[in-house]
């Protein structure tokens, strides 16, 4: 599908209820999806940052319907629509309930093919491994996960950048970690247009229990295909294979580890002008997920 024809597929912007709150997010609908992609954005930023401006070629949102994809891609709770409400976000569990509540409100009673296929970056990879080990995966069901752009160790240089950067605060140097090399990325991308959001309360503890607690924890409880894929400009995070070796070491429930490597990338992978090939990589990795799935069926059917 040529970069004219993606521009018209209808990314259309929702806003549901869930449990009386307000959720918010983007969706673009394939007609007979092969599965669902739920795509979770990370800090400071919104579901927008699936659907590059002026870029369709980049946009996650359009190109999972021209591959037979949908794509959800919600706000996470404590942006958009659910900034207003911090009070019922404030545990891991609540937040988990949201996204899932949303995302299946958002999708109604459109097909939903074999099932879920959860998509993290950054921040949003803490939401989508915590998605991944709940026990609404069994029953939604969640096909695999794919990660990018987190880990168990910051990059030396990140440091210090990181421990003073809050909901509120950006220090100098943040800009410089996530958005470098600057030709990695469309020149109106790094005006700032998809990466606005000011972020949540809650995620200061995010950031400081998920390296060191919460992600081996709840990686070790995640029971499907994993892919973790690292941008060869990645600043945040320890890339050497020591660290990579130490991260595909905490899922030890999932049944496959994949580590895709992203060349030409900076940290925001899908907004890069890799990102189109990011994207097809990823949901390449989800179409094998749903043939798995699909042969672990057949085999119950025959062993009945």
């Amino acid at each position: 599908m040529s970069p004219g024809e993606m521009s018209e597929v209808k990314v259309r912007p929702r806003v549901v209820l869930v449990d009386g709150v307000p959720m918010s997010g983007l969706i673009a609908a394939a007609a007979e999806p092969t599965a669902v992609v739920v795509a979770i954005h990370g800090g400071a930023s919104t579901a927008a940052y699936f659907d590059c401006p002026g870029h369709p070629e980049l946009s996650l949102l359009r190109t999972g319907p021209a591959l037979g994809f949908t794509v959800v891609a919600i706000d996470r709770p404590g942006y958009g629509s659910s900034a207003p409400y911090p009070e019922v976000m404030e545990r891991p569990e609540q937040r988990v309930a949201l996204a899932y509540g949303a995302v299946d409100a958002m999708l109604g009673d459109k097909p939903r093919g074999a099932g879920l296929f959860l998509l993290g970056h950054s921040a949003g990879c803490e939401l989508a491994v915590r998605m991944a080990a709940d026990e609404k995966a069994d029953s939604a069901p969640v096909l695999g996960v794919s990660l990018a752009g987190t880990g168990l160790r910051y990059a030396d240089a990140a440091v210090d950048i990181i421990k003073n950067t809050t909901a509120t605060r950006r220090p100098s140097g943040l800009r410089d970690l996530l958005w470098q090399p600057a030709d990695a990325y469309p020149p109106e991308v790094l005006s700032g247009l998809t990466n606005s959001s000011s972020g949540a309360p809650y995620e200061s503890e995010v950031t400081k229990y998920w390296p060191r607690r919460d992600f081996p924890e709840q990686a070790a409880r995640v029971r499907v295909p994993v892919q973790f894929t690292v941008a060869e400009h990645e600043r945040v995070w320890r890339t050497d294979p020591a660290a990579l070796a130490d991260i595909e070491a905490l899922f030890t429930a999932a049944p496959r580890f994949e580590r895709t490597d992203q060349p030409g990338a900076g940290h925001n992978l899908s907004l890069s002008l890799a990102g189109a090939d990011y994207h097809r990589k990823v949901l390449s990795f989800a179409a094998g997920c749903v043939d798995g799935a699909d042969r672990n069926t057949q085999q119950k059917v025959e062993g009945q």
